[in-house]
């Protein structure tokens, strides 16, 4: 009788230690896709900026129709890309298409603001002037969500790697999650979007 208590005795142990290990990847999955989310917001905050900026934009650079075309359909792409990443950011495949767009609306605004150094008349404007403060704040804030957001990943990946929960990672589906990184050195730059 003895001997029965103490095996059942061992397999609730391994029960329970079983359920704490997959509630703390739970947990830290959640807590990356909530990182994520405050990245979706600043992002969409950054989307909805563009658009003004672009229409306001256009009195003055009539001539430069095709920059104005590559920031508005850069930023369809990243919008898009968001939306699939947004339904499950822990899939590599839903996020590579993001990073990738992110990268390509980054470029986009910085010959949107290359052009613009050449028009005395648009960087004076008091709209664009107010456009590309928000803009750069808005880039700040996405920066910070990114970091916040590779933050929470680290976490999850550690403890998804980590023995004995990567046996059980492995087994219930918690798959890695990628950070957010940037590939080339034109990408590592900020957008300047001060147009003063």
């Amino acid at each position: 009788m003895t001997g029965l208590m103490v095996v059942l005795g061992v397999i609730l142990l391994i029960a329970v230690y079983i359920v704490v290990i997959y509630n703390r990847l739970v947990k830290l999955k959640n807590r990356f896709k909530n990182a994520f989310s405050q990245i979706d917001v600043q992002l969409k905050r950054r989307y909805d900026l563009i658009p003004n900026l672009v229409e306001t934009a256009k009195a003055y650079l009539k001539h430069e129709h095709e920059t104005l075309q590559q920031v508005t359909e850069a930023r369809n792409q990243a919008l898009a890309a968001m939306k699939g990443a947004a339904r499950n950011p822990g899939d590599a495949a839903a996020m590579k298409p993001l990073i990738g767009a992110e990268a390509a609306l980054g470029g986009a605004l910085l010959n949107l603001n290359a052009v613009m150094e050449n028009y005395p008349d648009l960087k004076a404007d008091q709209t664009i002037a107010q456009l590309s403060e928000e803009l750069s704040s808005t880039e700040n804030r996405v920066a910070f969500a990114r970091q916040a957001y590779n933050d929470e990943v680290m976490l999850y990946n550690t403890q998804r790697e980590s023995f004995p929960d990567l046996i059980l990672a492995g087994m219930f589906g918690f798959r890695e999650a990628i950070l957010w990184r940037i590939a080339s050195k034109a990408e590592k730059q900020a957008p300047k979007v001060s147009f003063q």
